[in-house]
């Protein structure tokens, strides 16, 4: 297939100072909580995305100095000769496929507690630092600033030695130093360094000539800035000061990466904000620059990109999560293949690796940070092995995803399902805000019709002689699972006494598919803490019921706090005006009395409902794989052929996690791993004699 000659404009270079990025298509600096501690990790995952296409590939945000400790989190660091090794691991494998590497150099100011280094926050005032460490950080001496000067334009220079073609100072997400010079809020100076916009943006100024003269004519200088920090008066506004910062260092960066703060607002859920809703704030950038803008939105459109670009919005199509989804974006668009993108869903599961610093994973690409640890690539796979038919039971996100895996590895596959396909993803797109998550399953079940290996049975109904009679040589159970309906959850270990007695007590799976209460007062159980009780009970709340939200959690849908949208869910159910009541675990139900216990006091509280909802944890629908192996498995070995259950049938979780076991399934069948070994690689310190 060829290129769509709509889409030329986006394969046009773009000059970026004494560099050229060979098309429009501009991968910022985004986390994936492996940073420093994972070198080969993040270089092969990088490099990736340049053999995707992407012109350009950047770090997350780089520390340049000890001073700047972000621990727990693992972000890259630009300390000292040694890390500029390690981060030359990921220039190395950028530079192979033609791209340019570009590395986000940052001192965090009072951003961090400097847990690891234990040395003084720097801060441009006296104040707080940003969490509930009890730390303060101290105001900066001009001795201070000398040293932050001078600790970054070193890293500029070891980042150009590390074969880095674009240095980045960050002003941006109120996370770096230089944007808390410019900030009213955190700049209390009344020195040269203070008052003023022109004296709060000279550190900024400096940071920028200190690294244009550091790195010469060999690498492009960036500066990436948030110009509105969607906070009103008390913030940077895209109209007021974010303009007027952009007008006095107009031409002095070779570039300009421009968003919205905080990260939050920068990278919001699908749920809470559209594709290119940063436009609105970033615009008026490129009236005020000869400079090329970056900037982001969520772009998985080629013809929305387009759009930006002859408007006159961005001269490059920047993306963290498209590029997270779908790191061939760009080569697909080159080469005509639209259909085969795999669209970002902006559930955020990869921005959640980074708060719980663990390796970055994604919903829709399943080899997301297993680049180099399993050696997975997102276009390529092992061809089959010595099975030929393959036969899946279930066609949710991890059945789909096995079954589009195994056909691309050449498998005869047969994939039954009892409805139409898609499991919980097409379920819950169903919901408020999660239409996006159709997309899982539009992509994979678009990509098996191509497929002339692959069969797929909607309307199939399964029976363990159906399986016995088929005569496959590899059975997969991908059958999902169901949301308990007895109160066991996270919190409440054992059913619930009473529950069964309530008169109308409901799960997710009964509002789902348009059972549930109609009128009334409602109590929304969540002991699950992600996103399905907050959603429920907004739901109710539109339909008019007086809804009541109680949860064991520190504060409602409490792990969505990972994916940066907890406080949008709680002032959203706050509007509704659904009643909030945290930190209280079910203890009984006596008809329509619901009793709670507080967590800590054990202090007794009750509500009157006519209906409950439970949002708690979900039951496997394995029934069909234990017919088959024995209640202990003990039949395993004698069927005729290898069984398997996947997905949420083994073990419930998110859809990310179903999606990811189904391709490690399909990955592994005829290649399975040594029971007794680590199945993938781990980078390991070097160990230090004396």
């Amino acid at each position: 297939m060829s290129r769509d000659s709509r889409y030329d404009i986006l394969f046009e270079p773009v000059a970026i100072g004494p560099v050229t990025a060979r098309n429009r298509f501009y991968q910022v600096p985004h986390c994936n909580g492996m940073g420093h501690n994972m070198p080969n990790s993040v270089a092969a995952m990088r490099g990736i995305k340049a053999e995707g296409g992407w012109a350009v590939v950047a770090t997350e945000e780089c520390d340049i100095h000890a001073s700047s400790d972000v621990l727990p989190y693992a972000e890259a660091r630009l300390w000292d000769e040694g890390d500029q090794n390690r981060l030359a691991l990921m220039a190395d494998q950028v530079h192979a496929y033609d791209s340019l590497a570009a590395i986000e150099l940052v001192h965090s100011g009072h951003n961090v507690s400097n847990r690891y280094s234990r040395l003084p926050v720097l801060g441009v005032s006296d104040s707080a630092v940003n969490s509930f460490d009890p730390v303060q950080a101290c105001a900066m001496t001009k001795r201070d600033i000398a040293d932050v000067r001078r600790w970054h334009r070193q890293a500029a220079i070891r980042a150009r030695d590390a074969g880095f073609d674009i240095v980045y100072v960050y002003a941006g997400h109120d996370l770096s130093l230089p944007m808390h010079f410019i900030s009213r809020r955190h700049n209390r100076r009344t020195d040269e360094y203070g008052g003023s916009l022109e004296n709060r943006v000279r550190l900024t100024r400096e940071l920028l000539e200190d690294t244009k003269e550091a790195v010469g004519d060999r690498c492009g200088v960036a500066i990436r800035f948030a110009v509105d920090e969607l906070i009103g008066a008390d913030g940077i506004t895209s109209d007021g000061e974010g303009r007027e910062v952009v007008e006095i260092l107009a031409e002095l960066p070779d570039l300009w990466d421009v968003n919205v703060s905080d990260w939050a607002n920068d990278s919001v859920t699908a749920r809470f904000g559209e594709e290119g809703g940063q436009e609105a704030y970033v615009s008026f950038v490129k009236q005020l620059t000869t400079k090329p803008v970056v900037g982001v939105g969520r772009f998985t459109s080629p013809d929305e990109m387009v759009s930006q670009v002859k408007r006159g919005v961005l001269d490059m199509i920047g993306a963290a999560r498209p590029s997270i989804a779908d790191p061939f974006l760009p080569k697909k668009i080159e080469e005509g293949r639209i259909d085969d993108i795999r669209e970002c869903i902006g559930c955020n599961i990869c921005v959640s690796g980074d708060w719980t610093q663990s390796p970055i994973r994604c919903t829709q690409n399943p080899t997301m940070g297993e680049e180099w640890r399993r050696g997975w690539h997102p276009e390529i796979i092992e061809t089959r092995g010595e099975s030929e038919k393959i036969l899946i039971v279930g066609a949710g996100p991890a059945g789909l995803e096995a079954a589009m895996s195994l056909g691309r590895r050449g498998y005869e596959v047969a994939l039954a399902d009892q409805s139409d396909g898609g499991g919980r993803a097409e379920r819950e797109a169903t919901l408020p805000g999660l239409s996006s998550y159709k997309r899982v399953s539009d992509y994979r079940l678009g990509q098996i019709a191509k497929m002339n290996n692959v069969g797929f049975f909607p309307g199939s109904e399964m029976t363990a002689d159906d399986i016995r009679e088929f005569d496959a040589d590899e059975v997969l159970i991908a059958t999902g699972a169901h949301w308990r309906d007895d109160g066991l959850g996270r919190y409440t270990l054992s059913s619930v006494p009473g529950v069964k007695d309530h008169p109308r007590c409901w799960t997710p799976d009964d509002l789902i598919a348009g059972r549930g209460p109609e009128k009334g007062s409602v109590v929304v159980y969540d002991d699950d803490h992600y996103y399905m009780g907050g959603i429920l009970a907004g739901m109710l709340a539109d339909r008019g019921l007086a809804v009541t939200l109680v949860t064991p959690g520190p504060e409602v849908s409490c792990w969505t706090a990972n994916t940066m949208e907890q406080h949008r869910i709680e002032k959203t159910l706050t509007e509704k005006g659904v009643q909030i009541v945290e930190k209280h675990t079910l203890s009984s139900i006596d008809g329509e009395t619901l009793n709670f216990s507080h967590n800590t006091t054990d202090r007794a509280f009750e509500l009157q409902a006519q209906a409950v909802v439970l949002v708690t944890i979900r039951i496997p629908n394995s029934s069909i794989y234990f017919s088959l192996a024995g209640e202990e498995e003990e039949h395993l070995d004698a069927l005729p052929f290898r069984l398997k259950r996947i997905g949420d049938c083994m073990a419930p979780s998110t859809i990310a996690a179903a999606v990811y076991d189904g391709h490690r399934v399909a990955r592994e069948i005829d290649n399975l791993p040594d029971p007794d070994a680590v199945p993938f690689k781990r980078e390991r310190p070097l160990i230090q004699i004396g």
